[in-house]
């Protein structure tokens, strides 16, 4: 069983298909091997919105296409942990099976990937479906800070978008 991606579209600029947006970050997390219990959110929002969260987490002005927000490094902890729920200690060897991984939230402005569509030469479909991929190898730890690290971000993105998008989609 895959992991549990929740999507909510809390913006009535552009029509968006939000269930096939969920599909594709349910299968791209699924083939980069993150299985159940673990968990994302899928926000799109407006740009007023995408503005406020750009400045406050990036220091940028403006609305932006995407924006991860990675909750947890590592899944679970080993050895004891006093908040874990048990009445003793966990054997380094044990794994916690029973707990949700929250992997973080994915945000979108679908107003701001449609400009980009337009800049891009692509639909809007194929624009949002490389966001959402994006966003879920960044909770996933890929970065593209460095040349070398944004050519592997990339290749892996067209991977996973020539397997698992729609018609339309790239």
């Amino acid at each position: 069983m895959g992991a549990d991606v929740f999507g909510a579209d809390e913006q009535a600029d552009v029509e968006v298909d939000l269930a096939s947006l969920v599909d594709l970050a349910t299968k791209a997390l699924d083939a980069e091997g993150v299985r159940a219990p673990a968990e994302v959110s899928l926000l799109l929002v407006d740009e007023g919105a995408m503005a406020a969260l750009n400045k406050q987490f990036m220091g940028k002005d403006g609305p932006t296409d995407v924006l991860s927000f990675p909750i947890e490094d590592e899944p679970g902890s080993k050895g004891r942990n006093p908040d874990s729920g048990t009445t003793g200690p966990i054997s380094q060897d044990d794994e916690i099976t029973d707990l949700e991984i929250l992997l973080g939230d994915i945000v979108i402005c679908p107003a701001v990937a449609q400009r980009n569509a337009a800049d891009h030469e692509v639909t809007l479909e194929q624009e949002l479906g490389l966001l959402v991929v994006h966003g879920v190898l960044h909770l996933l730890g890929w970065d593209h800070v460095v040349d070398a690290e944004a050519e592997r971000m990339e290749a892996r993105e067209q991977v996973l978008l020539a397997r698992f998008a729609t018609p339309g989609t790239p």
